[in-house]
């Protein structure tokens, strides 16, 4: 007989979540979204004044700069850390919000503080949209995971992620997308591009997840409490409660669940500290007191939320580029394939790279981003993807070659009409057109031929000023740069 996974519970006394919702915005209006942001009480984030922002983290937690350095690797610091607007990298823009309300789910509700909210505006014309939120009423897993499934539902579509309003006061409430959009950010719906036939929130990705954030969260149980295999699959699965209301887990053979945690825990400070990373989230649970692990939660808040955001970005610029590829009319996008080839050499060389940190657990929490992420086989598609836009790049370029060739032919065999033309001396004022109906076989080959070379050279003349006028609109109109 099998054996069947029982579900186990465990309080938890206070909860720090992170929900990271990735946009799109266009790359052109960057000074001008950073001013609209700072018109709205958000701050330039500056590495070498990180310390002074501790209200966005939470009492008691701070994020030092030196330590963010020392982090990650010299070329990718620069990159995370731009001292300014016209710098290229991640320019991040954080807000102190400290207010409270409370997520009904169905017939319970819980009540959270939201701390703070970061825009960062990443390369490429990718944003990312992140709140930082703190439960601090004691609660059991199953409640804390409900919470964080639904909360990260943007668009609620399908039965078991329904059922979740925000309520602003006792007799409003309001969706989670309209959270973010009418109530927090309502600037953004100006600032980033909605397309209609994807039919998503303002700035819908239509190559990443369904309209769902990714979450980070740091967990502390109560003190000493068993921490469990089931436990830390659900956290990683975010696997909260069912419709009706039982506590939820998304498999039934504890075999699977063994595999799965072999894959996505990091367990270097168990038994009594565990970080699970998966595709829905990165979260780490303790059962150790909050004020033993003030420096934890500080890493947890500066080092691991850019290390993550990092690879977030490397997910969604891989998709995107595997996207563009798909999408590529060959006989029209010219110019669109040299601008994808342009955009994915630029990425790998500017930010693309295995090795990002200069710390152990860095580079082993890098690691299972990478894995959770499956960022190495999506880079492999992207280089295979590179190397196929090349050839037919080259195939066009001797293409392109012969047309110019075939070109000077027509212009110098025009050139040879007018010089030998029977008919030339006919077209002087005043011109009859009587004349034409006594010209012999040859001159109206003469005349057929003059006609339609003058015609055929001002099509070309006319086409190639078109496409010029063609590239230099879509060139503004790109997003596909640094």
């Amino acid at each position: 007989m099998a054996k069947k996974v029982n579900t186990t519970e465990i309080n938890i006394i206070h909860s720090h979540l992170s929900f990271f919702l990735p946009l799109n915005y266009t790359l052109s209006r960057l000074e001008r979204f950073s001013k609209i942001l700072t018109n709205n009480g958000y701050t330039h984030f500056d590495i070498l004044e990180s310390s002074e922002l501790d209200e966005i983290y939470g009492e008691g937690i701070t994020v030092h700069g030196r330590e963010l350095e020392q982090y990650f690797l010299p070329f990718i610091e620069r990159k995370l850390f731009p001292t300014s607007i016209r710098e290229k990298g991640f320019q991040r823009f954080s807000k102190s919000i400290e207010e409270e309300y409370r997520l009904q789910i169905n017939r319970k509700s819980l009540r959270f503080m939201l701390r703070s909210i970061d825009i960062i505006l990443g390369p490429f014309g990718i944003a990312f949209l992140m709140l930082r939120i703190e439960l601090s009423e004691t609660a059991n897993l199953s409640d804390v995971l409900d919470f964080t499934h639904h909360f990260r539902s943007v668009e609620p579509k399908v039965r078991e992620d329904r059922g979740a309003k925000v309520l602003l006061s006792d007799d409003e409430s309001i969706s989670v997308h309209h959270f973010l959009f009418d109530h927090l950010c309502p600037f953004l719906q100006d600032l980033i591009p909605h397309d209609e036939k994807l039919r998503g929130y303002y700035g819908s990705l239509p190559y990443f997840d369904d309209e769902r954030m990714y979450t980070s969260g740091f967990l502390f149980a109560r003190e000493h409490e068993n921490i469990t295999q089931d436990q830390l699959f659900r956290i990683g699965q975010v696997n909260g409660r069912t419709p009706t209301g039982e506590p939820f887990l998304s498999t039934t053979n504890p075999e699977y669940i063994q595999k799965m945690l072999q894959d996505s825990l990091h367990d270097r400070w168990a038994p009594r500290t565990y970080t699970v990373t998966t595709d829905h989230a990165f979260m780490k649970i303790t059962n150790h007191r909050p004020d033993e692990m003030r420096q934890e939660l500080s890493q947890f808040m500066g080092t691991h939320y850019y290390n993550l955001l990092l690879h977030l970005f490397y997910k969604i610029m891989l998709l995107r580029f595997a996207f563009e590829y798909s999408s590529i009319d060959w006989d029209k996008d010219d110019e669109y394939v040299k601008s994808l080839i342009k955009s994915i050499t630029l990425f790998s060389s500017w930010y693309y790279s295995e090795e990002i940190s200069t710390r152990t657990e860095g580079k082993e929490v890098s690691s299972m981003f990478r894995k959770s992420f499956n960022i190495s086989n999506l880079f492999k598609e992207v280089t295979n993807t590179l190397n196929e836009l090349y050839r037919n790049q080259e195939n066009s370029n001797a293409d392109r070659m012969n047309i110019l060739l075939f070109v000077l032919t027509v212009f110098t065999v025009i050139s040879g009409i007018y010089g030998m033309n029977l008919v030339i001396d006919d077209w002087d004022d005043p011109f009859k057109w009587s004349k034409v109906t006594s010209y012999t076989f040859f001159e109206w080959i003469s005349l057929i031929t003059a006609v339609s070379g003058i015609g055929l050279s001002a099509y070309l003349i006319f086409h190639t000023f078109l496409k010029m006028g063609r590239r230099k609109w879509k060139a503004k109109k790109n997003d596909l740069s640094i």
